[in-house]
């Protein structure tokens, strides 16, 4: 029961954050709600008996991904002192936030212990006797091993495109000129200049 309920308490909140993150004027609120919803999809994967996929969700995308998405949408031209004049007035509804955060770990610990969710439904896949990441290690580097290396190329080929793509030749930038630097005689750069006392040195 415990399990079935949390799973409805997750899909909904999955749900509606992805709502919210469209229709969220403020792109803040947008990153926010956005991890809100990895949070909640990683509940879905504890239910599942997908610990390690949940793991996934909460450290690459949240504590990654998300993170970046947050810092990039805050070097926008924001009016934050617009956005701070608002804590006091949406204080509670943070709060409200954050206690609906607090329940849904509470309950997922609580699910997780009682087991997937799904182990003795219809159709459901065999128990296997691997752990969930070894299973999950054999079968992308075995039988899915050539999409896995072809997705790796292809992003690579999308950095190096993109790095192409973003690089500007500046015309008023002096590049540095390593073989000129080293060609260069030390009697050329440095001067030795002995001033009497009393004199300066002559330019």
């Amino acid at each position: 029961m415990i399990a079935l309920l949390a799973f409805y308490l997750f899909a909904t909140l999955t749900i509606a954050s992805a709502v919210l993150v469209i229709f969220a004027r403020n792109p803040v609120h947008s990153v926010l709600w956005l991890i809100l919803g990895f949070f909640n999809a990683a509940g879905l994967m504890l239910l599942t008996g997908a610990e390690f996929i949940a793991m996934l969700l909460v450290i690459v995308y949240v504590g990654a991904v998300a993170v970046l998405f947050l810092f990039v949408v805050m070097m926008l031209d924001i009016d934050f002192s617009q956005l701070r004049s608002g804590f006091n007035r949406n204080l509670p509804f943070g709060l409200l936030i954050a206690l609906v955060l607090l329940s849904e770990i509470v309950i997922a610990i609580s699910a997780y212990s009682a087991g997937p969710a799904f182990a003795h439904a219809s159709g459901a896949p065999p128990a296997n006797a691997l752990p969930n990441i070894e299973a999950l290690g054999a079968m992308l580097y075995g039988q899915y091993l050539l999409p896995f290396e072809l997705a790796g190329l292809i992003l690579l080929v999308a950095m190096i495109g993109a790095i192409v793509l973003t690089h500007r030749s500046r015309g008023d930038a002096r590049p540095q000129k390593v073989a000129r630097q080293i060609r260069r005689r030390p009697e050329d750069a440095v001067k030795m200049a002995k001033p009497a006392v009393g004199e300066g040195v002559s330019l």
